[in-house]
């Protein structure tokens, strides 16, 4: 066995419900991971309480060649609590090797005990407890720390606190925060949830893997769905409303920024970067989702997402499901008991809650389903109506961001950007696992084409089982003619060239032949590629990931379309 990562765990995660010192350990065949957790047990408790955390509680997770060994500490002397952590371990492998440990005891509490006094900052924990008598969040990392929320926050360096006493407390509240994660359609439903708090007339603060934004003005670019994006977003002055899109990555790298919110969304689990901080299945994955509800007071659910619904019933708190399928029994029984949901009804969004029904808008009227073609968006947007609600939101302000909402470059890029070039259909969009392509081709199935192209990528991070199960789910659509991208950005470890031969052998396992396939270099060399094939009434379907921007102002200029 050997340490694979040691690190902090900044908030609610995987493994405990607040800010931890965490190692993740290489489990061998053949190792007993159950003998390990107890005798790293018997070695953090004594070393905790040599340091003075003697009270910290202990969590361990086993997993399929690994496991995760934690324990909760101050956030004032996480660095130190790692050090700590990493002793223990050192103290388990040499009993388990039967030898004398490199450093006794007695010297490493010592030791660590001057690590923790030096990165101490009491005055950290002083206000973390003010803000908790006063009911309102508290935040912090390394350079800041913040009182209350948005329009309700101040922040101060986290060397220079004033004292308690002096801090204006009646200025100080908290805003309503929503988390939306899941593994598809993530950052469709918190611009769309955006967009109802804009119809509600207030500001929203927004986090996603594109940009963090409060209102209109976007505050950087960038991948800032974790937990130091949430966090720039919830002190800015002018939030009123807090929607935070929150991925896998950063729950189980550092964990959730906040340890309360209004509501979490959990819109689907499918199998997407399978392999990493020990999630090596749908289960586990969703164990990860899952996350957001140690946070959260009120959860909104997909019905139609079988793991989903088979983690639901492990949740504590009130649970308003979304359904496409509005005679789904579980749902049914759900309203009779007096449960809230979100179903499609007739060609309407309906909201069922405390034992009335309310259409919110007809589906035909909300742009990004694409009169209904699109039915993942139609969940996305069953999915926004539900969290609005717990957010506040009024039912009329509702209904009219989901009808103003259009899946533009300019507010939702690379999601069901649509141009016309010629006479032919052409569609941006990111889908990169074979869940977000089967939405996406059942979809392309539902829009009238002549004749119909996609072009294929992958990442290097994914091994080839998922390559090819990209690759299948793609096929099943019969495309006229597929453009296997090459993605040289994106090659991760890989050869160049190694992911498009997956991709190329597993459709011709399929059925494809060669006038089916074509390899291509860039997105934007793949993009003309695609022009060049396309005729009047075809329908072509870009997949973009690292030169979304290039390839949209390509389209735009063919379609005579205004530049952005």
């Amino acid at each position: 066995m050997e340490v694979r990562d040691s690190r902090r765990l900044t908030g609610p995660n995987i493994v405990t419900d607040g800010p931890a010192a965490i190692l993740d350990i290489i489990v061998e065949e053949g190792d007993d991971p159950q003998v390990a957790v107890a005798v790293w047990t018997r070695h953090v408790t004594d070393v905790l309480a040599a340091v003075g955390w003697a009270d910290a509680p202990l969590s361990h997770r086993i997993f399929h060649g690994g496991l995760s060994l934690a324990f909760r500490a101050p956030i004032d002397s996480l660095y130190a609590a790692t050090e700590v952590n990493e002793w223990a371990w050192e103290a388990s492998e040499a009993d388990l090797s039967g030898v004398d440990p490199a450093e006794n005891l007695q010297s490493a509490s010592a030791r660590l005990r001057a690590e923790i006094d030096r990165e101490a900052n009491p005055r950290v924990l002083e206000l973390e407890h003010a803000a908790a008598r006063h009911g309102v969040a508290f935040l912090w990392d390394d350079d800041h720390v913040s009182v209350g929320l948005g329009t309700g926050s101040l922040t101060w360096p986290a060397l220079g606190i004033p004292p308690i006493d002096e801090i204006p407390w009646d200025l100080v509240h908290d805003v309503p925060v929503a988390q939306v994660t899941g593994t598809n359609g993530k950052t469709t439903t918190v611009r769309l949830i955006g967009a109802m708090v804009r119809a509600a007339g207030k500001v929203p603060g927004i986090s996603s893997t594109d940009w963090i934004a409060a209102g209109d003005a976007v505050l950087d670019h960038g991948d800032y769905s974790g937990p130091g994006g949430a966090r720039q977003v919830l002190r800015h002055p002018r939030v009123e409303c807090a929607v935070l899109e929150t991925a896998r990555g950063g729950m189980l790298r550092r964990g959730l920024a906040l340890e309360r919110t209004d509501v979490a969304l959990v819109n689907n689990v499918a199998a997407d970067h399978l392999g990493e901080f020990g999630v090596h299945d749908l289960d586990a994955l969703a164990e990860c989702k899952f996350v957001v509800a140690r946070a959260a007071r009120h959860l909104v659910l997909n019905a139609d997402d079988p793991v989903v619904r088979s983690h639901a019933g492990a949740q504590s708190v009130p649970i308003t499901w979304f359904t496409l399928d509005a005679t789904d029994p579980l749902v049914v029984e759900h309203i009779a008991a007096g449960g809230k949901a979100c179903a499609l009804e007739r060609g309407r969004l309906v909201l069922s809650a405390e034992g009335q029904k309310l259409a919110i808008a007809e589906v035909a009227d909300v742009p990004v389903t694409l009169g209904g073609a699109a039915r993942h968006n139609v969940a996305n947007a069953l999915a926004a109506i539900g969290v609005a609600v717990e957010l506040g939101l009024n039912p009329r302000a509702i209904g009219d961001g989901l009808r103003g909402f259009e899946s533009t470059p300019e507010v939702n890029p690379g999601r069901l950007n649509e141009f016309e070039i010629s006479g032919a259909r052409f569609i941006v969009d990111f889908a990169h696992n074979p869940h977000g392509m089967d939405a996406l081709l059942e979809m392309a199935a539902a829009l009238p084409a002549r004749r119909r192209l996609i072009t294929l990528g992958q990442a290097g991070d994914r091994d080839d089982e998922a390559i090819r199960a990209l690759a299948r789910a793609t096929w099943k659509a019969t495309p006229d003619r597929v453009l296997i991208k090459a993605m040289t950005q994106y090659l991760r470890g890989r050869e160049e060239g190694e992911i498009p031969a997956v991709l190329e052998s597993e459709l011709r396992a399929a059925g494809a032949t060669d006038d089916h396939l074509q390899h291509t270099g860039s997105e934007v060399e793949t993009a003309r590629a695609a022009v060049e094939w396309a005729r009047e009434g075809d329908l072509v379907l870009l997949i973009t990931h690292a030169e979304r921007d290039q390839v949209i102002a390509f389209l735009r200029e063919l379609a005579g379309a205004p530049q952005a």
